[in-house]
């Protein structure tokens, strides 16, 4: 076995976490805090959730194109300009004093994360090694889930001691921070892809919205996500009514969780395969769901929080190393977009229709309802790996 070329802690790969690191932090400590901030401009339960599903509408809508685009494309430029693209919306946001400009916003910035989170993560697919695909997307993921984790606790903590204009302020900061680590890596573009010309390629947007041979992985994702999705809309909210002062524990303990279980989760994906591991953290983001709908006290915040951790934080990365190791080189790109779409999706459509049912149920109940879209996701998991299993043993007695 040639070891260097199953290196994985190289240079571009280590300033491709890190950067998306920060990409993620400037994003994600808006998430938390603009439901809040849109419903003190006088925004309607249907409004908020609109805050997720334009957004999440415009990241899904710009997805083929871009998966598209990475199949003859070379990385770096694309990844530029998706991350000052970020920067630039998230500077717009103080002049949204009006509800329906503040949702138009959203959808711009929907497009240009759409474009961001696609690239990023083939541009880190492209400098891991195969035989180590498992593990490095865990790590690169890891990024991901302590953006996702780390920065809402800072941005409720902002939003609670300071103005709406310097919380943009410091996740615009926290931009241009990533754009600086990213221009500087040195990007590994695939031969197939220096090879392939735009001219000898033909555009199909349902074809470049699924990839055929991963849509299992990203099925998944999506019903995960939707589950997850109320979670994202409805924690700072859900902490007012509960009068629970300490709701940054949830992110807290989240990041911790899976700061220390991601790497374990990724090499037990490489050694023993996808099923095993997604069920594992389908059923701890199930518990996780419930007892954040039962908690009236810091201490069961923080038990929800370590639960999502766990199961939430290593689900994500899994079934993306998952649906990548069901495809072509040249179609990974395709195959990250659909996973983040479904992600988005998920979230996006999930924060419409529990903005809805909150007209009529409280958060607690909601987020036990939510939690029944992740227990279809185990349903679903369990079936395929039975499935699995007989076409294995039929195989074996032909």
């Amino acid at each position: 076995m040639n070891l260097s070329k199953d290196r994985l802690w190289t240079n571009p790969f280590i300033l491709l976490m890190v950067g998306n690191l920060f990409v993620f932090m400037s994003f994600q400590m808006l998430i938390p805090t603009l439901p809040p901030y849109i419903k003190s401009l006088g925004a309607s339960g249907l409004e908020i959730g609109l805050v997720t599903a334009l957004f999440s509408i415009g990241a899904v809508v710009i997805r083929p194109f871009i998966g598209f685009m990475l199949e003859y494309r070379s990385r770096k430029p694309l990844v530029i300009i998706g991350v000052v693209s970020l920067l630039l919306i998230t500077l717009l946001y103080p002049l949204s004093k009006i509800v329906f400009v503040f949702l138009l916003f959203r959808l711009i910035h929907g497009l240009a994360w759409g474009w961001s989170t696609t690239v990023n993560g083939t541009a880190a697919v492209d400098v891991i090694p195969n035989s180590r695909l498992g593990e490095g997307m865990g790590y690169y993921g890891l990024s991901i889930t302590l953006g996702m984790i780390i920065a809402p606790s800072l941005g409720i903590y902002l939003y609670h001691v300071t103005s709406f204009f310097n919380l943009i302020l410091i996740s615009a900061m926290l931009g241009f921070i990533s754009i600086l680590l990213l221009w500087i890596v040195k990007y590994n573009t695939p031969k197939t892809v220096e090879l392939t010309n735009k001219e000898d390629l033909k555009f199909s947007y349902w074809g470049s919205l699924i990839e055929k041979s991963s849509w299992f992985p990203a099925f998944i994702t999506f019903l995960a996500s939707f589950g997850y999705g109320a979670v994202v809309t409805f924690i700072v909210i859900f902490g007012e009514e509960r009068h629970i002062e300490s709701i940054f524990l949830f992110y807290l303990l989240n990041a911790i969780m899976a700061s220390v279980s991601r790497p374990i989760a990724g090499r037990w994906f490489d050694l023993h395969g996808p099923i095993g591991i997604v069920v594992t953290c389908l059923v701890l983001s199930f518990s996780g769901l419930w007892v954040l709908s039962l908690a009236h006290s810091n201490l069961m915040i923080a038990i929800s929080g370590a639960l999502f951790g766990i199961g939430f934080g290593c689900l994500i990365p899994t079934l993306q190393s998952w649906a990548l190791q069901l495809t072509p080189d040249n179609k990974r790109g395709v195959t990250n977009g659909m996973i983040f779409s479904s992600i988005d999706f998920g979230i996006g459509l999930s924060g419409l229709v529990f903005g809805l049912l909150a007209q009529f149920f409280n958060i607690g109940s909601i987020f036990q309802i939510s939690s029944f879209f992740i227990l279809l996701a185990t349903c679903f998991i369990l079936l395929y790996g039975r499935r699995k299993i007989e076409a294995s043993k039929e195989r074996l007695s032909a």
